[in-house]
């Protein structure tokens, strides 16, 4: 499957530019009896291909795919673990906002319970379930856009390049998920009610006696609901954030940035990406909160008792949540790609079929 792909990654418009040389004005090539050879102009494209020279695998092989989905692992396994307490405290405003009135006021009252250990609740599941769910998203996202790249072609692959993000990320959290939804009904068991579990070796065993294995799977269509949506903004608002940051703000090519520079982009890009993540999936992810919480609850029925008001519940603690989560993840996971020197392509480029039909180029 992978050589497959790895074929079809070659000549997609989302690879690494191929190097070029480019003669200045109007002389000829130095063999050209016209005139004396003059010096070869490298064009823009040049730095990105000395750096593929040096990548340790070819973009879209199988190497490829596993140093990505190692990557997501890390970004998505470590950072969603240190947020333990914030999401602690906004699972428990979502699921007692009578008890729980703020953020702060959910500190408070977790501290004064539990102590200092009780913000670290669930923070195995946690790991697990997001590392899990990391692997899949990033993986499989880089395997799908290439897919979807390739088969609407090299022009319409640009054209349609934010509905093609879409598509890629919707798909490979489709999978994230799955992997994901059994971690995340213990992580709330644990965050949520007191004396139910203390640790994972504790919850586990006790959800899958009193309820079989429907107790780690029943959340999974809501919490499709919260993830696909959050994941297809979090993938399309961030590639499209990135080439509109190197077009109007940063002002000089990205080949021409160090690392350094490139990681700063990444960075902010990810964190305006992730305050539109934790807006559009929050309703859902106030639904998951409270359906694994109880027993014999369905989705609609969590929902119509929420109502409008009760599903945006813990929104601002979310979109520090989600924002600081979201840019830190992109910054890892482009980070892996740097230590391992993976083919790390541009922001897109106008074929140039595509600018010769639109009357673009000569």
């Amino acid at each position: 499957m992978f050589s497959s792909v790895a074929h079809l990654a070659r000549a997609n418009p989302f690879n690494a530019p191929h190097f070029q040389l480019v003669y200045d004005g109007l002389a000829g090539p130095s063999n050209s009896p016209a005139g004396p050879p003059r010096p070869v102009r490298r064009s823009r494209n040049l730095a990105a291909a000395a750096v593929e020279e040096q990548y340790s695998c070819e973009y879209g092989s199988g190497r490829f795919f596993l140093l990505c989905g190692f990557g997501g692992i890390i970004s998505c396994g470590t950072t969603h673990t240190a947020l333990v307490p914030l999401d602690l405290v906004k699972c428990r405003m979502q699921v007692d906002p009578q008890k729980y009135k703020g953020i702060f006021n959910g500190f408070s009252i977790t501290l004064k319970e539990d102590g200092v250990r009780g913000l670290a609740k669930g923070w195995a599941p946690t790991f697990i379930g997001y590392s899990m769910q990391g692997l899949c998203k990033f993986g499989f996202y880089e395997v799908f856009k290439i897919f979807y790249s390739n088969m609407l072609g090299e022009e319409n692959a640009y054209l349609w390049r934010t509905s093609l993000y879409l598509a890629a990320s919707a798909s490979a959290e489709f999978f994230a998920d799955i992997a994901l939804a059994p971690m995340e009904a213990a992580k709330v068991r644990i965050q949520t009610q007191p004396g139910y579990a203390n640790t994972l070796r504790d919850a586990a065993p006790k959800m899958y006696k009193e309820e079989g294995l429907n107790a780690f799977y029943k959340g999974v269509a809501p919490l499709w609901m919260r993830q696909i949506p959050y994941t297809m903004m979090k993938f399309a608002c961030f590639e499209r954030t990135v080439e509109a940051l190197y077009k109007f703000v940063v002002p000089k090519p990205r080949s021409e940035c160090s690392k350094a520079e490139q990681l700063v982009v990444t960075f902010v890009a990810g964190y305006i990406a992730g305050v539109f993540c934790a807006i559009v999936s929050h309703p859902a992810d106030s639904v998951v909160s409270v359906l694994n919480k109880e027993k014999g609850s369905s989705a609609s029925q969590v929902l119509k008792r929420l109502g409008f008001k009760g599903v945006w519940k813990g929104l601002f603690a979310r979109i520090i949540m989600i924002g600081t989560l979201t840019a830190l993840q992109w910054f890892i996971y482009d980070s892996v790609k740097v230590y391992f020197r993976l083919p790390r392509p541009p922001p897109p480029e106008m074929p140039e079929s595509l600018k010769k039909k639109l009357g673009l180029t000569q």
